[in-house]
């Protein structure tokens, strides 16, 4: 009697216990209030909020200090390509390698420290730094120090009349360079939980130093594709546009003169690769600075498995592509220039090859989006600095493209007098819109989707309910399940707390019907097609981000290499004059051709995950 009315709490959960035990699965009974909380969860503490002040105070004060180097820089680059009064190329190159020593000595500081404490456990953030990523970086660094090579042979040829800044330039991007992808294979992955406050200021150091180098490496490409851009000119009738060349050539001989003139053609050959380099650099090192001092959880990311099976129809379409935009790509640069009537022809070559490359693109996309809407798969909306910097970064660099294409758009809409080539200039503009859209959606919701764990075949898994020692069989539907019994006993459970063992799967009476259907009721009312059923579905995504990864690769090779229609058709500069055109091109090219090759990385992942 008295245990009975001291204790009415575990009574009554006994008795919730048989009723649940009567009716259904096995549930365990809630703990006692009373009994002691268990050592690994933590107790709120109030001052867990005030501890993370600091680090969000270093964070802000580390940003700023990004920020305003960053700025710095630009302002001096600016001030160079305008040629102001007191400001040269010397001095952007000083500015330049100040901060590639800076950060070297940094790199070196931390690769130091951590070979020091190498045996101590350190946590990762298994999506950062993916193999194919590192692989590609280390690619681009090798061009780019090939690059820096014959920036060392043309400062030798005409070092009677350029600085020593000049030739040093080379030789530290180089050693910065050959560290960074070092730093980078080793470190990329880290989640820093010491020195946090001075680890954050070295990283975005290094962050806004690469941007700045690839802010250089665009400007001098830009003045290169200008000026051949000014030549050109001339032969399409646009007299009254200014030809004046923005060059800075050497007021020297150099010797020899025909390896000095093949060198300077090769510098921005290998301009592209550099610039690629850079901005991937400065993102990998973004998600570094991100991770600094973050919580993560036990969940390891499933490692991406690259299979080449079933993918031959993307593959084959992928590349036809390609083949067809490298014809076109040479078709092009020997024809613009040549004379009124080659370059119109030239113009009106391209905007036919992109149009219909854009088309199958924007198909691809759109059936791969249909796919996803009718599975209904659940989505991954876990924290993920990497995954989040790359749908930033397909919106935001897509936007370069857009500008430029709303540019097209209203030119021809105001222009008075129209050029036969200038009527495919509009469906290429407004596809170019419309397939980057469509392809944003489907990357963006093929990196949120959970991976595929069970084969689609599988409709019901049997779980087995063991509360105190005692296994219930249970059914439950799961999506992707089998008809499968799985019963093992109490013994075969691994041990818990005082020899109780609770595995619990509720199941709502949704489910139930559902379970009832798929053992010969009705079907469920959204299903895939039997034709994209189980591992079909799979092949035809493959073979869908396969074919938009070529695509990518491929609309990136043009303007990369001068195949630039929005500077040679000449309407635009017309409509909106010669300088302000050329400044929108000028600062939205290299995000649209830096979006084709992160969207071409960004397939890549998606490919492998699928």
């Amino acid at each position: 009697m008295l245990e009975g009315l001291g204790s009415p709490a575990s009574s009554r959960a006994a008795a919730s216990t048989s009723v649940a035990g009567s009716l259904g699965p096995a549930a365990c009974p809630p703990p006692s209030p009373s009994a002691p909380r268990s050592p690994e969860s933590p107790v709120p503490r109030r001052g867990g909020v005030r501890a993370s002040v600091p680090q969000k105070l270093a964070e802000t004060l580390s940003s700023q200090y990004g920020l305003i180097v960053f700025v710095a820089g630009l302002l001096l680059l600016l001030a160079w390509a305008v040629h102001a009064a007191g400001v040269g190329k010397s001095d952007l190159l000083c500015f330049l390698t100040a901060l590639m020593l800076l950060q070297l000595l940094w790199m070196l500081w931390y690769v130091g420290r951590s070979s020091a404490h190498r045996r101590l456990f350190r946590l990762k953030d298994t999506h950062a730094g993916a193999g194919w990523l590192r692989g590609s970086i280390t690619l681009f660094a090798v061009i780019t120090i090939i690059l820096g090579c014959l920036k060392i042979g043309y400062f030798i040829g005409f070092s009677e009349c350029l600085s020593a800044t000049e030739g040093v330039f080379p030789v530290m991007h180089a050693v910065h360079t050959l560290l960074q992808v070092y730093f980078l294979w080793g470190h990329a992955k880290d989640i820093i939980q010491s020195f946090k406050t001075l680890e954050r200021f070295g990283v975005i150091h290094s962050v806004f130093t690469n941007l700045l180098l690839w802010a250089n490496g665009v400007l001098n490409e830009s003045k290169h594709q200008l000026n051949e851009h000014k030549e050109r000119l001339i032969t399409l009738g646009f007299g009254n546009i200014t030809t004046v060349l923005d060059d800075h050539t050497p007021q020297c001989n150099c010797t020899p003169p025909t390896l000095c003139t093949a060198i300077s053609h090769g510098i921005y050959y290998l301009y592209p690769f550099n610039i690629e380099y850079q901005i991937l650099a400065s993102t990998m090192l973004y998600v570094l600075w991100k991770n600094i001092g973050r919580k993560v959880d036990s969940h390891q990311h499933q490692k991406m498995q690259f299979k080449s099976d079933g993918v031959t129809v993307g593959a084959v379409l992928g590349l036809t592509a390609l083949a067809a935009t490298i014809a076109v790509v040479v078709v092009y640069l020997i024809h613009i220039g040549r004379s009124k009537t080659k370059s119109e022809s030239a113009l009106i070559m391209f905007y036919l090859y992109a149009i219909t490359l854009l088309m199958l693109m924007g198909a691809a996309g759109l059936a791969g989006i249909r796919i996803y809407r009718i599975e209904e798969k659940s989505l991954d909306e876990s924290k993920n600095p990497a995954r989040k910097l790359d749908s930033d970064l397909l919106v935001g660099t897509a936007s370069g493209s857009w500008l430029i294409s709303w540019g097209s758009i209203l030119a021809i809409l105001c222009a008075e007098d129209h050029p036969r080539y200038t009527w495919y200039n509009l469906p290429y503009s407004i596809l170019v819109m419309a397939e980057k859209y469509i392809q944003n959606l489907f990357i963006i919701e093929s990196i949120h989707r959970e991976p595929e764990k069970l084969s689609e075949d599988i409709r019901t898994l049997r779980v087995v309910t063991v509360c105190n020692g005692k296994p219930v069989a249970s059914s439950c539907l799961k999506s992707g399940g089998v008809a499968g019994d799985v019963a093992p006993r109490g013994r075969d459970m691994p041990p818990a707390a005082k020899g109780n063992v609770c595995m619990r799967e509720d199941c709502g009476k949704e489910e139930e019907k559902q379970e009832e259907s798929s053992w010969g009721g009705s079907p469920s009312p959204v299903r895939l097609p039997r034709f994209l059923q189980g591992n079909a579905k799979r092949k035809v995504l493959r073979n869908i981000a396969a074919f938009l990864f070529l695509c990518n690769i491929s609309l990136w090779i043009p303007p990369a290499f001068g195949c630039r229609p929005e500077y040679d058709n000449g309407l635009e500069e017309i409509v909106f004059g010669f300088e302000p055109w050329i400044i929108v091109v000028n600062l939205a090219m290299p995000f649209s051709i830096f979006y084709r090759m992160h969207a071409a990385a960004s397939l890549f992942e998606v490919y492998c995950n699928i």
